[in-house]
């Protein structure tokens, strides 16, 4: 059965992250567009997703959809915000991004000041019209996959925005997804839900948590 929420969604990225958003969404039976700039790769993921899945350029995904997850890395966030400042207008974008790349001794460096946050250098270059919330990168691509639509008490995703009115579709997308929603705070507290933060897998959190375990961390 489809998903009543009527907001079109698309997963630009298919890489690990994007991957298993895409599948988490289509297994909370809700339509996504999967877009790539290797068009058959997004073709091969929509293929493998089944009949609510399907795959487009990048330029028609921002098109399409009413909400955009950006799953690719922090600087081609950057590019497309350039590319299509134009055709984001209007849209809401979501950055699961963390702005980190291999150190070299099989563990990850942030290529950001240490008191630098992705979402706030992000949202300060947000084309106009556009409104913006960090979302789906507080959990690894593994526990993205396995602690999504858990029968027993549901794994808690955070999200931050400055734009309040979005809370809502944020959330249900979440809830869709197959997790809990909690909203920090606005993007001056994206550090906290990046690599290294707080409330990160891979940092002070170091593990997914449930709405009844949020208390006493924010």
């Amino acid at each position: 059965m489809m998903s009543n929420n009527t907001s079109k969604v698309a997963v630009i990225g298919t890489g690990n992250i994007g991957k298993n958003l895409a599948a988490n969404l289509v297994k909370g039976n809700r339509p996504v567009i999967i877009a790539s700039r290797k068009t058959e790769d997004a073709e091969a993921l929509a293929n493998n997703l089944g009949f609510l899945a399907t795959a487009t350029t990048v330029k028609s995904a921002i098109k399409e959809a009413d909400i955009i997850i950006m799953a690719v890395w922090f600087d081609t966030i950057k590019e497309l915000f350039k590319t299509y400042s134009s055709e984001l207008q209007g849209k809401i974008i979501i950055d699961p991004s963390n702005p980190i790349a291999p150190d070299g001794d099989g563990g990850f460096k942030k290529i950001i000041g240490e008191n630098e946050s992705s979402g706030e250098i992000l949202a300060g270059l947000l084309p106009k019209g556009a409104t913006f919330a960090k979302a789906f990168g507080t959990l690894g691509a593994g526990s993205l996959e396995s602690e999504a639509h858990r029968t027993s008490e549901k794994a808690v995703l955070f999200y931050a925005t400055d734009d309040t009115g979005i809370n809502g579709k944020i959330e249900e997308l979440i809830r869709d997804s197959g997790f809990d929603a909690y909203r920090v705070g606005g993007i001056d507290q994206s550090i906290r839900i990046e690599v290294f933060g707080d409330l990160h897998e891979f940092g002070a959190l170091g593990k997914a948590i449930t709405s009844n375990e949020v208390a006493g961390k924010i």
